[in-house]
Order: C-alpha cells, then sequence, then structure tokens
C-alpha cells in the first residue's frame, strides 16, 4: 500500500459505512462495474466501520491533496474473482473535510472539451444557440463557498457570464424582441488579441402585463430531499413566487417519491393560503420516481392549459431519477413533444451530494425553459422574482447566432464558453433545429477572442498554400472585421426572421466599456476555474483588479459577491497539501 493509503482507507470505510452494502436494487442499478480497478486494493478488517464491505479500492490519479478521492468497493459476501475488477461497485468521489468525516459525491456534470482556435482560413463561420441558463453560476458559488474548487465540468463559462445583467441598450419596443449591443476591445489577458462582445437584451415586460400563467410545480420529496438546503429551502422560494400571482393564474402541485401524486388541483393564484398550506404539508421520504412525476405534472398542465397564456413546468429536485423510466433518451423525447403542444419546461436545482446537473440542464434546454441552481433565498429572489418574466414568458424562440469572420482582418477566433451549444452551419438556417430561448428582460452575452491577420496575436502558423478571398478585401467589407447573422422565431410563431450586423473598425473601442471589461473578467474566472489553457499569466490577482474597476452600479451586490468570491477561489488554489502518512506502511 502507498503511504498516506492507510489513513486514507480507514476514512473511506468510515464513508463507505453509511451507504454499503446497497440494499435498494434501483439504486445500484445506477452504480456502474468500472472497467479497471480504480487503484490498490485497500483490505477491510472484520472490525470495520463499513460493515459487509470486503475491499476497497482508491483511484492512483486523483492527487490526495486535493481531498476528494475516487473510490470502489467490493461487498463482503463476494469471494475473491480471478479479474479484479469483476464484482466492484462503483461509489463516485469521496469527499474527505477537516473534520473527518466523509460524504459520498455523486453529482453529475456532462464533459466538455474547451473551444480551441480556429483559423479563419479553415473555419471561417461560428454558429452556435444562445444560452440563457445561470445554474452553473451560483453552483459554482456554492462549491466554492463549501471551501473547494469546483470540478472542471461544473464550470460552463457562459453560464456564468449571463449570470450578471450588464445594462445593455434595450429595443424600443415590443415588435423587436431584443436589441443587439456590439463592441470591439484589447483583451485583457492578451494584449496582441481583441475581444469581441455581442450582446443580446430582450424586451421587458412589466409583471402587471404578463399573460395569466398555468405552472404546474413538479417537486421532489424523495428522502435525499430531507436538508436544510433542499425542501424546506425549496418551499421558501417557491412561495415568494406565488405571492406574485393573481386570480387569472393557476397553481397546481405535484409530487413525486416512489410515486407521483398531485397534493394541489389547479387552483388561482390569489387563493394565497391554500397554496401555501400544501406546500407547508409537503415532507421528504422514499425514492425517486422522477418519470413518473413528469407525466402527471403534463397531464395536469394540459387540463388547466391557458390560450395565449404561459403553460409552463417547474421541475424543483436535488438530483436524479432512479424508479421507473432512467432513460434519459425517453425523457428527453416526452419533453419535447410536450413542448412542441405548448407547455415548457423549467429546472429549478437544490442542494449538494447528488445533483444531476447534466440532466437537469437537457430537461430545460428541450423544454424551452431555463434552468437555474437555488443555493440561497436570495438567489430564489433573483430567479424567481427579480426575473419572473424572463423566467416565465418567452419573447423569441428558437434563437441562433452565426458569425462569419473575414480572412482579410481576422486570422483566428475563439469562442469563449458555449461548448454544449454550438451548432452545424446548415442549422442556422434550418427552422426545425431547436436552439435557445430568450425570455423578458433577460441579457445574453457571447465573447470571441481574435486575433488579426495583420497583428502578432496568431498560435497557429499560417498555411504554405493558403489562398485568400478576394471578396474580402473589395472597398465594402474590408473594413470589416465580421458579420453577425442572427435567427429567431417571434413568440407563437414557426417560421423564423433574420438580422445582420456588420462588424467594423467603427465598433472598436479605445476605451471598453463597463459590460465589456466585466463579463471579461467573469469570462477569464470561469476559464481559470477551468484550467485556463488560454490565460497565460493571467491570474485571480488580475482578474479580481479588472472586475473592481469595471465594477459600476451594483444595487443587489452580485458584482460585490463576485469579486469575494475570486478571491476565496485565489485562497483555496494556495491551500497547503494534505500531509501522507510517512510511517512506512503498506
Amino acid at each position: 500500500m502507498r503511504p498516506g493509503y492507510t489513513l486514507i482507507a480507514v476514512a473511506v470505510a468510515t464513508a463507505l459505512a453509511g451507504c454499503a452494502p446497497v440494499d435498494d436494487p434501483d439504486e445500484t442499478s445506477q452504480l456502474r462495474d468500472p472497467a479497471t480497478p480504480p487503484g490498490p486494493a485497500l483490505p477491510v478488517t472484520a472490525g470495520s466501520p463499513a460493515k459487509g464491505v470486503r475491499e476497497i479500492r482508491i483511484a492512483a490519479e486523483r492527487p490526495v491533496s486535493t481531498g476528494v478521492i475516487d473510490v470502489a468497493y467490493r461487498p463482503q459476501e463476494q469471494a475473491a474473482v480471478p479479474h479484479a475488477a469483476t464484482g466492484y461497485r462503483q461509489v463516485g468521489a469521496v469527499r474527505m473535510p477537516a473534520h473527518g468525516h466523509v460524504a459520498v459525491d455523486r453529482e453529475n456534470y456532462a464533459a466538455l472539451t474547451d473551444n480551441g482556435i480556429r483559423t479563419v482560413s479553415e473555419h471561417p463561420v461560428s454558429t452556435l444557440s444562445i444560452d440563457v441558463d445561470t445554474a452553473s453560476y451560483a453552483n459554482v458559488r456554492r462549491i466554492l463557498n463549501e471551501g473547494r474548487l469546483p470540478p472542471r465540468d461544473a464550470v460552463r463559462v457562459e453560464e456564468m457570464i449571463n449570470y450578471f445583467d450588464y445594462a445593455d441598450p434595450a429595443p424600443d419596443s415590443a415588435e423587436l424582441p431584443f436589441q443587439v449591443t456590439t463592441e470591439l476591445a484589447a483583451t485583457p489577458w492578451n494584449a496582441d488579441t481583441r475581444l469581441l462582445r455581442i450582446a443580446l437584451r430582450a424586451w421587458d415586460v412589466d409583471e402587471r402585463d404578463l399573460p395569466p400563467s398555468n405552472l404546474v410545480f413538479l417537486i421532489d420529496v424523495s428522502g435525499s430531499m430531507n436538508q436544510p438546503d433542499k425542501l424546506p429551502l425549496l418551499k421558501r422560494s417557491l412561495k415568494l413566487l406565488t405571492k406574485r400571482l393573481d386570480a387569472d393564474d393557476r397553481v397546481t402541485l405535484v409530487v413525486y417519491a416512489g410515486a407521483a401524486g398531485v397534493v394541489l388541483e389547479p387552483t388561482p393564484g390569489n387563493q394565497r393560503g391554500k397554496i401555501e398550506q400544501a406546500l407547508a404539508e409537503l415532507t421528504a421520504g422514499g425514492s425517486t420516481h422522477g418519470s413518473a412525476g413528469i407525466r402527471l405534472a403534463y397531464a395536469k398542465a394540459r387540463e388547466a392549459f391557458i390560450k395565449d397564456g404561459i403553460n409552463r413546468v417547474i421541475l424543483a429536485t436535488d438530483g436524479d431519477f432512479n424508479l421507473g423510466t432512467v432513460d434519459h433518451r425517453a425523457l428527453l423525447d416526452l419533453v419535447d413533444r410536450e413542448r412542441r403542444a405548448g407547455v415548457a419546461l423549467t429546472t429549478l436545482g437544490f442542494g449538494r451530494g447528488n445533483l444531476n446537473d447534466h440532466l437537469m440542464e437537457q430537461l430545460a434546454d428541450h423544454g424551452n425553459g431555463n434552468a437555474a441552481y437555488i443555493d440561497s433565498l436570495l438567489e430564489a429572489q433573483k430567479s424567481l422574482v427579480e426575473q419572473m418574466g424572463g423566467t416565465l414568458f418567452t419573447i423569441a424562440s428558437d434563437v441562433k447566432l452565426q458569425v462569419e469572420f473575414n480572412p482579410y482582418r481576422v486570422a483566428e477566433y475563439r469562442l469563449i464558453g458555449y461548448e454544449n451549444r454550438l451548432l452545424r452551419r446548415e442549422d442556422f438556417n434550418n427552422d426545425r433545429i431547436d436552439a435557445g430561448e430568450l425570455g423578458a428582460g433577460h441579457s445574453v452575452v457571447a465573447l470571441f477572442e481574435i486575433a488579426e491577420s495583420t497583428g502578432t496575436g496568431r498560435r497557429i502558423d499560417p498555411l504554405r498554400y493558403s489562398v485568400q478571398d478576394r471578396q474580402a478585401r473589395s472597398p465594402t467589407t474590408a473594413d470589416e472585421f465580421a458579420y453577425v447573422k442572427l435567427r429567431y422565431k417571434p413568440r407563437g410563431q414557426d417560421d423564423s426572421r433574420l438580422m445582420t450586423y456588420p462588424i467594423t473598425a467603427e465598433h472598436a473601442a479605445s476605451q471598453p466599456s463597463n459590460a465589456l471589461r466585466f463579463s471579461a473578467a467573469v469570462a477569464a474566472f470561469g476559464q481559470k476555474l477551468r484550467g485556463g489553457t488560454h490565460l497565460g499569466d493571467y491570474g485571480f490577482d488580475d482578474i479580481r483588479d479588472l472586475a473592481r474597476a469595471a465594477r459600476g452600479p451594483d444595487d443587489n451586490g452580485y458584482r460585490a459577491d463576485f469579486i469575494r468570491l475570486v478571491g476565496l477561489a485565489d485562497s483555496l488554489t494556495h491551500e497547503p497539501p494534505v500531509t501522507a502518512s510517512t510511517d512506512g506502511s503498506d
């Protein structure tokens, strides 16, 4: 056994005492046998606190100094087997906090590969679906406040950028669903490149002018929700939203655990006492039959459907579905069908330990809704009250962004974030391809780092035999850096409309706006948390200084909180490593 593993084995065995052996067959079905043993076998003695566990294996590739290790275990009743991997059950990541207790972490994030640098001569066009989700920022904040750095894949940079309001100009009338603002300035982390900022600001709707709402709250009341930051916070959060409803609105409460049921039939929004009483009586217990709950919620939404109104299911949960239909593709197909029938889906994540961030993001994307993570009542206030119109009322659907770069002016570009929102070039003109939705008052930003053809910021050697497009040098286009196209469907319409914007030297700013500088600071922070491949020596101190200088008006303190998070992340990266055992035991 390697030095230090003796103490780790005891800690892991202690953790497994609360979760092994797994008696629930549906829970066991979610665990997978690793293809190969994750690390050295650590025998568990008869006196081990992990009763029923024969062996523990620890992944050797994750540094112990991170305070997180990967483990798998073999039940005591299984004898030794010829192939070491056979019979092991994967537990997942185990966190080892300073107080000595160990918690099993089964949070699930989609694997993302950072966008690379593209040469304009080979890939002149970038196409993507806009994204208004903010779940990643709130979740990253929660993880940092727990005293640890977030997993790389928990950080989706575009969601961190779009968490903030940049006070970009709004459209003059509701006839134009959103206003586009563009700006070009020097990149804070690379003086040899420029940062292109493309911002969309949706038309806002006064809360009193929103159409009637038919809201079905689908609430997870399984046993894992019995934590202060889960069901109790969920109930307080939904109360904030229901207080804003009136007699024309309808509220339905559907719950799911071992089975699904209706605890409040469609009820007028002004009957707050009845609604709040139903919320107050919710208790947690049982396993999670999520698929049955979704089907029932959609059935109730159709039952109370309001023509030309807001018809939406709001799913509030802490994790995955482990009973009933566990085929996530089937769930997404169901959500697609209901979206086309006029019922949207929003997801709200709560708590820690088994958050299935990946599934919740996918469900919201397919349901023409947004995904949020609620880590506090203040976040519930932001998502469900301050941004109520954006959360509930869609201004434009299937919003796509396409940027064509001029090879005469731009040699390379890199899209920051949006890794799981990329579209094929031909998808832009195809109205059958689903894309992002823009809610009332929402703000969306896309950032591109570009290297000019005549500059020194290129990182890829030019091709020896490339031929530049003569059209790019024509008198009408030679001054253009890029050509921006936006396609969207107005609310309630099936045919898309096109908007175009050339980016010229006039958009270049010698003094960048606070909007560009602060969004760049957030982008740099997200990239830093993901490894900072393209940031060079730009560090947390630089990010914090940039954010402070660009803070501007901050009535709700969101930007000040961001600056504090940057400082916290900086401190966590300098945390001394865990000292391994040096007693020579093995």
